[in-house]
């Protein structure tokens, strides 16, 4: 094939994508560069065939970051599969606060850097993260970076099981350190809220939290997982659980976001997305995002945290 044909091929293909998720993930411009290979500028979402069109080119670094089980009790049964050439993104072991006594704490800024520099990430590098449920665990990764200051992440909608679904080859995951990476983050603080802030929000009022866990969950009627906590909601919190931005393991399209947001937010602007331990709150958070609104904001520590120190325990477990 000339050199012509692949240009005009890959650009075709370019423009049959972005009409195609145009609507839920502003992909906007993706250019050639010196006419030998696409540079890639990313939003938010990719798609499957986006990502197996796309899978060799020579910046884009690939992450599984799927966990065994949800919060649930959910197994997959994808825990040994992953899509060919991804590396691992250890979210509860190596890109966590271990010393912290809260789940999924957010690491320092010294640990984050020299593992993704293990992973072989350099500051150049366009990600795309997927995890094993098709989408529960990958929005906190695509929420991590962009606290480190590097937005050129997507999340691939649908995830593996999507992969699998449209019959492209999966391999077993292994994890091999790289160590080439030149990774440096700059991290924005202000996409994290801590324990002090949300409590002197119950006065101030400065923003609204929104609670991704069920709702039972939510209104005290269901036990939490973590079983020597109550179950119950932060005040004047607002409860959209996260499986309400999915659909069959996908992400809404941006105008049934937009209507679930406007009917559950009443026009509230600032919002910060809670849940058990700071991980299904980048799902909702993510769909915010999709739905063409703007907050990045997480409460890291979410309802484990604030139980905790709120001293909201069961008597017997």
């Amino acid at each position: 094939m000339s050199n012509y044909s692949s240009i005009k091929e890959n650009y075709c293909f370019l423009l049959t994508e972005y009409q195609l998720v145009n609507d839920r993930t502003q992909v906007k411009s993706l250019f050639l560069a010196n006419g030998k290979h696409l540079k890639l500028k990313m939003n938010q979402l990719v798609s499957i065939q986006w990502l197996h069109q796309n899978l060799n080119n020579q910046d884009l670094i690939l992450l599984d970051s799927s966990l065994s089980s949800t919060v649930q009790g959910k197994i997959s049964g994808l825990n040994t599969k992953t899509i060919p050439g991804a590396k691992y993104f250890d979210l509860k072991g190596k890109f966590s606060d271990q010393n912290s006594p809260f789940p999924n704490t957010f690491p320092s800024k010294e640990q984050f850097e020299i593992e993704c520099q293990k992973l072989g990430i350099n500051n150049q590098s366009k990600i795309v993260v997927f995890d094993n449920m098709g989408i529960y665990s990958s929005p906190r990764v695509w929420w991590m970076f962009n606290v480190m200051g590097h937005d050129n992440i997507s999340v691939l909608d649908g995830g593996l099981p999507e992969w699998i679904d449209k019959g492209f080859p999966v391999t077993t995951r292994k994890q091999e350190p790289d160590f080439s990476g030149n990774f440096k983050g700059s991290f924005k603080n202000q996409f994290i809220k801590t324990y002090q802030e949300i409590l002197e929000n119950l006065s101030l009022n400065s923003f609204t939290v929104i609670d991704a866990r069920s709702e039972g969950r939510f209104n005290g009627i269901e036990k939490e997982p973590r079983k020597h906590l109550k179950s119950g909601h932060i005040s004047n919190s607002i409860n959209i659980p996260y499986n309400e931005v999915l659909d069959k393991g996908k992400f809404k399209n941006r105008n049934e976001l937009e209507e679930l947001f406007e009917k559950n937010c009443n026009g509230k602007k600032e919002l910060v997305f809670s849940c058990g331990s700071g991980l299904t709150a980048c799902i909702v958070m993510l769909a915010y995002e999709l739905a063409n609104k703007k907050s990045k904001t997480i409460y890291d520590g979410s309802w484990s945290e604030w139980a905790e120190l709120q001293d909201l325990k069961e008597t017997s477990v």
